[in-house]
């Protein structure tokens, strides 16, 4: 039976401001490329965050999520102060892969640090930094892959529903 993986592109988009600290730039005065790796992370922490979940229940419940892939794409540099957007989506969904698409965007000199929020368009805001993506395998605490929607339904589907474009309310199924 082969897996079923959403593929089309969605229009929900989850973003959340950083300003660029010192210690993430270099003797060049731009953000040091390993720390774009990073901001995918958080993006997919705070994707996640937003959707009433948290990585620690997750895996508390015995499920894990490592990357098994990454790729990143430079496009435009990010310098010290700048305020960026870490625009992170679900770009494929199965019991048992998941793949985030992310983009590092540019914020607009005006905009003010808001809270964490969800973008309903083809393309987030802002001069495009950087482009990327990683892909996950959900394994149990021995490493062997776990299907998530038998381990843990509640989780598979609000991530279904984002994946789809939708964001469920927090308290509803």
């Amino acid at each position: 039976m082969k897996e079923e993986i959403a593929t089309e592109a969605k229009a929900l988009w989850h973003m959340h401001p950083l300003r660029v600290r010192y210690q993430e730039t270099d003797q060049m005065g731009v953000v040091f490329h390993g720390n774009y790796l990073t901001w995918f992370e958080i993006g997919r922490t705070e994707l996640v965050r937003s959707l009433g979940l948290s990585y620690i229940e997750i895996e508390k419940a015995g499920l894990l999520l490592p990357v098994v892939d990454a790729n990143i794409s430079y496009v435009s540099p990010a310098r010290y102060d700048d305020i960026v957007f870490i625009c992170t989506r679900i770009e494929e969904l199965s019991p048992i892969r998941m793949a985030f698409c992310s983009e590092i965007r540019m914020a607009e000199e005006q905009v003010a640090l808001p809270q964490s929020q969800w973008w309903h368009e083809a393309e987030p805001p802002g001069k495009l930094l950087t482009r990327g993506g990683t892909r996950h395998v959900w394994v149990n605490r021995d490493w062997r892959p776990a299907r998530l929607d038998k381990a843990f339904p509640a989780v598979y589907g609000r991530l279904q529903a984002a994946a789809a474009g939708v964001v469920q309310e927090e308290g509803s199924e």
